[in-house]
């Protein structure tokens, strides 16, 4: 059993945690989900919904899998130093770290994907760039593994990292019957980027 904290603060992407929480969540004997914040308590997202934090920071136990979604409110928290410490840290003690779009931006200025491959949005590619110059930033991948760190591209990319990290730690079929029971193609390639072009970054 591996326990995920999955990190929201203000203006994250819905998507973007709760398309990997689905897949997770299909496998409750594997994974058990906790979802945390600054202060416990609802947390608007970009969309305007509200997620539900129920540990914050400084209660927060140890995790297994670091899960750290994007979205319009990352321009902010790259300010946050109290945020990016936690990150740090945990990070540091967390067997996987993963995220999403510009999740990718806190990470790297966290300085945990220094000396790293990585990737994230294609359309923010520049910004988030400009945030972890020491980062091997790859522009064309759906999503990226460098060990036990994995991060994806925008916001659906998720969803297809998740079940790459379900293969990973639990093995092919595991993701596949995820990816059935959700009834979902999966791109299980991780250089599967059409957007890469889209956005002239091939």
């Amino acid at each position: 059993m591996r326990r995920i904290g999955a990190l929201i603060f203000p203006g994250f992407e819905l998507l973007d945690l709760y398309g990997p929480m689905e897949m997770f969540g299909l496998l409750p004997n594997a994974f058990s989900l906790d979802i945390i914040a600054e202060r416990a308590g609802p947390v608007e997202s970009n969309q305007k919904l509200k997620g539900f934090a129920e540990t914050p920071l400084n209660e927060a136990p140890h995790y297994d899998v670091l899960f750290v979604p994007g979205g319009a409110g990352t321009r902010r928290e790259i300010a946050n130093s109290r945020l990016l410490d936690w990150i740090a840290a945990r990070s540091e003690r967390a067997e996987f770290t993963l995220s999403v779009c510009t999740g990718s931006a806190l990470l790297a200025k966290a300085g945990v994907l220094d000396r790293r491959r990585a990737t994230t949005n294609k359309a923010t590619f520049s910004w988030v760039k400009e945030q972890g110059p020491h980062v091997d930033w790859v522009a064309q991948a759906r999503w990226v593994e460098d060990g036990t760190f994995l991060t994806s591209s925008g916001v659906s990319a998720g969803m297809d990292m998740a079940l790459g990290a379900i293969a990973l730690m639990c093995g092919q079929a595991a993701a596949e019957d995820v990816a059935k029971w959700c009834e979902y193609s999966w791109h299980s390639d991780k250089s599967h980027d059409p957007f890469a072009q889209i956005h002239g970054l091939t």
